[in-house]
């Protein structure tokens, strides 16, 4: 008798109606020192935990299963740097040498199972090699996008206490070179936490070389001096819920939330979604255009597709500029990309400067097989634009920093559905996505409420927070008892396909990056000069989002609205980072608040965006709203 594939629907309905046992049987397609017979560990709730009585290693998963398979002159990764011109490529047995050598060069550093390990490194293979050799040794990686200042990579240096910083000369952009050695100085420097060492790989072109620095309590090192006497490190296996990494968000109050991964529910979750939501196997070739330093770059750059077997690509690039908007159509061509994963802001990028696709005229990307989009919501202009053009599906895929793999998706791997625009299909099997008014009472289709995931959350997803159960608890669970609160608003259709419209708290999404406006507000509230002010998203048409400042000037500041803007600006720069692209600010004469003196940050977003709006009626002067009105018009 031969066994059909379980449908989308079956299997959805096994994985909510008994998550351990569904969980227990995809376990089985991961190595394991000890296989594990319990599924969940139900007896801290709502905090749980997978595989409790499971031992393994994630790094062997990812490289030495593979070797061992005889599956080592493999390719694994391919880099392809289009700043620099270069391409390289790195067989499974290369690769694997490398991550083994380096983790022997952590254990040298005295670094070992459970120490942190903060790694501020660019789009370059030392970025996997260094991930990967944390998970060898059972040391716990937190890696730091570029694009943030010294002082977030000061507040998670003491929020890690990381042993090590793994650091490069810097990062190179289209038209210019992004220092890294001073910003990880400055760092160093700011945070209470000492950090006693500093390993860094060198680039050629930069300013600052790793000999400026050093002294005291912390010593810089060159990586390839230390990889070069180092001894090779066997993987060492761990618990299952042993953290593999701790990965930085934004939280509501400006104080970076360390979501904490484990070991053994991440690694089968990476297996079962490389399979089952992006088809993705050996002999698969994956391109996710993002960065190793956000979710997305964890998950799809690095691990997934190195668990499953197949080449992963990576790309130091933009979809425009390098050297134009053919950029990522070169890329499958020369690399027979079959699986391309990238944001709605690169694609809005590139229809804008190239609007009839006239540079994919002559490409040759017969390769593909689907190309999935996700980071913020993606408008449906932009999905039949890439439909039409590409001529293979546009699969919108939607999840968070804190699931860590997505949450709904149309599960190529599983059954092929109808795609809708505006939706990301349906929730993927293992979580039993709700939709709840402001009471947890569930609404009826095509009702739009608060997304919430019924616990227990599938492997993979964050296990806590780093360092403070409390502070998980309260943010994600608390406001509706047995779920988990996604923070975003939408609605599920009759056919059971999920709309996301947007976040319901004041973390906004710039080009697919999660960031505070709480964290915004604070830099802006510190200029002498402002008595007051407030961030708000505003819809914006390539970036999903950008940031928009309005403040209140103290009485008697002689300042400017020019200056003033500038001084602001340049401040969010210094503090944040670039990648808040902070660029407009409004002096306005007061802020609508409730008589609580909340500011109505929400009524603010729906004026500015042009959205149809209702003024509470807690509101303390009404007037304040028409008097602001001209203000929330886009600037010219």
């Amino acid at each position: 008798m031969v066994r059909m594939a379980p449908t989308y629907a079956q299997t959805f309905a096994d994985a909510t109606s008994d998550p351990a046992a569904f969980w227990l049987d995809a376990a089985a397609s991961i190595d394991w020192d000890t296989e594990p017979v319990i599924g969940l560990d139900e007896s801290r709730a709502p905090i749980y935990a997978w595989y409790p009585d499971g031992v393994l290693n994630v790094c062997h998963n990812a490289l030495d299963r593979h070797v061992t398979a005889g599956r080592g002159a493999s390719t694994a990764l391919i880099y392809d740097s289009a700043v620099l011109g270069i391409q390289e490529t790195y067989s499974y047995a290369e690769l694997l040498e490398k991550v083994a050598r380096f983790a022997g060069v952590l254990l040298e550093r005295g670094i070992g199972l459970g120490d942190r390990v903060l790694i501020y490194l660019p789009m370059i293979p030392q970025a996997h090699i260094a991930m990967l050799a944390c998970a060898r040794i059972g040391a716990v990686h937190s890696v730091v996008f570029g694009g943030f200042a010294a002082k977030e990579l000061a507040a998670r240096i003491d929020d890690a206490t990381p042993s090590a910083i793994i650091t490069a000369s810097g990062g190179i952009e289209p038209s210019r070179r992004v220092e890294y050695l001073p910003a990880v100085n400055e760092a160093i420097e700011m945070a209470g936490h000492q950090v006693p060492t500093v390993i860094v790989t060198h680039r050629d072109g930069f300013n600052h070389q790793r000999s400026e620095y050093g002294g005291g309590d912390t010593t810089w090192y060159d990586w390839d001096d230390l990889a070069l006497h180092a001894a090779p490190a066997q993987a060492v296996p761990v618990p299952s819920t042993h953290p593999l990494y701790i990965l930085y968000t934004s939280g509501t109050t400006g104080s970076p939330k360390g979501v904490v991964r484990d070991s053994g529910g991440y690694a089968v979750a990476m297996d079962y979604s490389m399979r089952k939501v992006y088809d993705v196997g050996p002999g698969s070739t994956m391109l996710t255009a993002s960065d190793v330093g956000w979710v997305v770059g964890h998950s799809y750059i690095v691990y997934g597709p190195l668990i499953a077997g197949a080449t992963t690509v990576l790309y130091e690039g933009k979809p425009v500029g390098t050297p134009d908007a053919s950029a990522f159509w070169r890329l499958i061509e020369e690399h027979k990309v079959d699986t391309f994963f990238t944001a709605p802001t690169a694609l809005r990028a590139i229809r804008k400067a190239d609007p009839d696709a006239e540079l994919l005229a002559g490409r040759d990307i017969s390769s593909l097989k689907n190309f999935f989009v996700a980071g913020e919501r993606l408008d449906p202009d932009t999905y039949t634009w890439a439909g039409e053009k590409l001529g293979v599906p546009v699969v919108d895929n939607w999840w968070q920093t804190e699931t860590g793999w997505p949450i709904a998706s149309n599960c190529m791997g599983l059954q092929i559905l109808e795609l809708k625009a505006g939706s990301p299909t349906v929730p993927v099997p293992g979580y039993d996505v709700r939709i709840l008014d402001g009471f947890g009472d569930e609404v009826a289709a095509n009702e739009e409420g608060n997304i919430a995931i019924k616990l227990p959350l599938p492997p993979g997803t964050l296990a806590t927070l780093w360092g403070n159960d409390q502070r998980f608890i309260e943010t994600y669970l608390d406001q509706f008892p047995g779920y988990y609160t996604t923070g975003d608003s939408g609605f599920m259709d009759e056919d059971g396909y999920l709309f996301v419209m947007g976040r319901t708290d004041d973390v906004i999404n710039v080009s697919g990056h999660r960031l505070s406006t709480g964290a915004m507000e604070q830099v802006l509230g510190s200029h002498q000069a402002v008595a007051e002010c407030a961030v708000i998203g505003v819809a914006d048409a390539l970036k999903g989002q950008r940031p928009s400042g309005y403040v209140v000037l103290k009485t008697g500041a002689r300042i400017t609205e020019e200056e003033l803007g500038r001084e602001l600006v340049a401040l969010v720069r210094a503090h944040i980072g670039p990648v808040a692209d902070f660029r407009e600010v409004r002096v306005v004469q007061a802020l609508p608040k409730t008589r609580s003196g909340k500011i109505l940050r929400k009524t603010m977003r729906q004026i500015a965006d042009g959205k149809a709006y209702v003024v509470p009626s807690t509101i303390e002067d009404p007037q304040v709203i028409d008097e602001l009105i001209p203000f929330l018009a886009p600037p010219k």
